[in-house]
């Protein structure tokens, strides 16, 4: 309904003609009953007459009222609630309009008592009678094809003012749905069938009676958007991918139907809750769910095996990723955690979330600054790790440009520290998580990283007892350093939303596939001072994504919301890159991590350079250190002197 009425189209559905000649048919046929019950012992000559010169009009005046009151706009194999309110209503307005303009158009006279001729209309028992037929026989026409073709859907109680939902996914998740619903009629929500792409399952019904519909492709989705007309769609597939969600927003948009979904296997595998109340867990869609990639999915029983029973330690661990590191790492058994972060706030609220949500009772709070050197040797020496993963640093790009000195002292000077403590110290494992800005640095940020990424692979040579890996990618959706946070607030505020230049694309990822992807690097090198690479598919553009996530707001980018170009800020790439020119990438045993091949750099150039950075920070030589920046965003090939691999 909603398409034909936006569109000014005839509110008529392709597949309706067949049930306009139905009703046609009924209209006469009940017309013509009317007088036969209302004169049962002999219709008026003058009374036959009406009825033969009006018949041939009434039926497409009744059938054009019928349509403006959108009769047709779905199979009755579908008729709800709705429908036969819309029936009773197009039956009482035909039926007035037929008998004002039979009052007008053709008068019958008729002799009074008195032998005075008047013109009189339509009889009153016969329009009454009419009206009555017409109604019951056009409800009980559609009650007998919904219920031959459908069946009552067996356990779906009737609920006055219940929802029709279209449920994506016929598979487990999907059923589990409809049984929630089943024994929940208070819900308020009838489904009304599946789609599934499994060709197995076209036109199967599950224990409710429910029917596979047809598959999620664009025109199976939009068939039986148009003709079932769900009040809302519901995908019941835990682990369907971006560009499902994507093709079912779109489809649902168009139409103005509104989508939630159940949690992603990441979500459902951190929930407490389990299947009993996937209710609860509906939500709307949101953007990570339409990324449009395929997420990297991994057994984190089995790839963090080597975390069960060990002393965890990970920095930062208040932050956007640091957090969920906790949260995975709980749920592989730890002997125990040690959480550091010097953001008391941040700390108290992932301790109080292990603790009272998650029920772990192994988390230790560390309050402690990574750049102070007694303060770390102090915590690693009593906690004595068997496994480091390294998550705190500075994010954001443009914070970093104004403050390029604490930018490399936290990121990059912290990180040796941290390092070469930890191989002192005598930990197992170091993981450092690094970001695609990196690569070719041309921010301060990015030059930061790429120390630490060296700082860690010269403490892979200094300490052999240890072993150090780092871990490299894009964008995470919904961190601290992320642009959608940004896009959301300014969405919620009216706009307008920001973009630096509409060339501009990053790859994404979610928190928890990265974090698993650490998780799984930290059991993967095989010799030490690797560098893991996640495989991101696609980049994705700036403006693509501010426009998909006004419209997951349900607006319209460019008429309720603006976006405005505001232009690249100071050393911002229009497209970041994974690897270096120096490097090759390389297949490991996990799914879509790469290993970046890279002669080993020379151990004393390390030293020598952050000898020089450490000098320019003590210093506070902003100016020195984007000099330094700007040299190693120029360095096309491996920086230093190297030693063979």
């Amino acid at each position: 309904m909603r398409r034909w009425y936006r569109s000014g189209a005839i509110p008529v559905h392709r597949h309706s003609l067949i049930q306009l000649v139905v009703d046609g048919a009924l209209v006469a046929l009940a017309y013509v009953l009317a007088f036969q019950l209302r004169f049962d012992s002999g219709i008026p000559r003058r009374y036959e007459l009406l009825r033969d010169d009006t018949i041939w009009w009434i039926v497409p005046v009744c059938l054009v009222v019928f349509v403006l009151f959108g009769l047709y706009q779905r199979l009755w194999t579908y008729v709800g609630q709705r429908d036969y309110e819309a029936v009773v209503k197009a039956v009482l307005v035909s039926a007035v309009l037929v008998v004002g303009a039979i009052a007008l158009i053709h008068p019958v006279q008729v002799e009074t008592h008195n032998g005075v001729s008047v013109a009189v209309g339509m009889p009153t028992g016969v329009a009454a009678m009419w009206l009555l037929l017409m109604g019951v026989s056009m409800a009980a026409v559609r009650f007998v094809v919904h219920l031959a073709f459908e069946g009552r859907k067996r356990g779906l109680k009737v609920v006055k003012g219940a929802r029709d939902v279209l449920v994506i996914g016929g598979g487990d998740g999907g059923r589990l749905l409809v049984r929630e619903l089943v024994r929940n009629p208070t819900l308020r929500l009838r489904p009304v069938g599946f789609l599934d792409d499994d060709p197995r399952k076209r036109g199967m019904k599950d224990e409710h009676g429910l029917k596979v519909l047809g598959t999620t492709s664009d025109a199976d989705l939009a068939r039986v958007l148009d003709n079932a007309e769900p009040h809302e769609v519901i995908i019941a597939i835990p682990s369907a991918p971006g560009t499902l969600r994507a093709r079912v927003v779109r489809a649902c948009r168009d139409r103005g139907i509104p989508v939630r979904t159940l949690p992603t296997v990441f979500e459902l595998l951190q929930s407490e809750s389990g299947g009993m109340q996937v209710m609860r867990q509906l939500r709307e869609l949101s953007i990570e769910d339409i990324l449009g990639r395929e997420p990297v999915r991994m057994e984190l029983e089995r790839v963090g095996a080597y975390l069960t029973g060990q002393v965890v330690l990970v920095t930062g661990a208040g932050g956007s990723i640091g957090s969920e590191l906790c949260r995975q790492i709980a749920r592989v058994n730890p002997r125990r955690m040690v959480l550091v972060d010097h953001a008391e706030d941040n700390l108290f609220e992932i301790l109080r979330e292990l603790e009272d949500e998650r029920h772990v009772r192994t988390a230790i709070p560390v309050l402690a600054d990574c750049k102070e050197e007694e303060r770390m040797r102090e915590v690693l020496t009593e906690h004595r790790p068997a496994v480091v993963f390294h998550a705190a640093a500075y994010k954001h790009v443009g914070m970093m440009e104004q403050n390029p000195v604490e930018a490399v002292r936290n990121n990059a000077l912290a990180t040796r520290l941290v390092a070469r403590i930890a191989g002192e110290a005598g930990v197992r494992t170091f993981v450092l998580v690094s970001t695609d800005k990196a690569v070719k640095p041309a921010t301060v940020m990015g030059a930061s990283k790429a120390l630490a990424e060296w700082a860690v692979e010269a403490a892979a040579t200094r300490h052999p007892g240890t072993r150090y890996a780092t871990v490299r990618f894009g964008n995470v959706l919904g961190s601290s350093g992320s642009v959608v946070p940004i896009f959301r607030r300014q969405i919620a505020a009216g706009g307008p939303v920001t973009i630096t230049d509409p060339r501009m694309q990053r790859w994404f990822m979610t928190i928890p596939e990265a974090v698993q992807l650490i998780i799984r690097s930290g059991s993967l090198s095989d010799r030490s001072g690797d560098v893991f690479v996640l495989e991101m598919g696609e980049p994705v553009k700036i403006v693509d994504l501010a426009r998909d996530m006004i419209r997951l707001s349900g607006l319209e980018p460019e008429q309720d919301i603006a976006i405005e170009v505001i232009g690249p800020r100071p050393g911002e790439k229009f497209h970041e890159e994974l690897f270096n020119p120096y490097e090759r990438p390389q297949p490991t045993p996990a799914e879509k991590i790469l290993r970046a091949e890279r002669a080993r750099l020379d151990q004393a150039w390390v030293e020598g350079t952050f000898g020089e950075i450490n000098l320019l920070v003590l210093e506070g030589d902003a100016a020195g250190l984007a000099a330094k920046v700007a040299e190693l965003a120029a360095m096309r090939t491996a920086p230093g002197p190297q030693v063979p691999s």
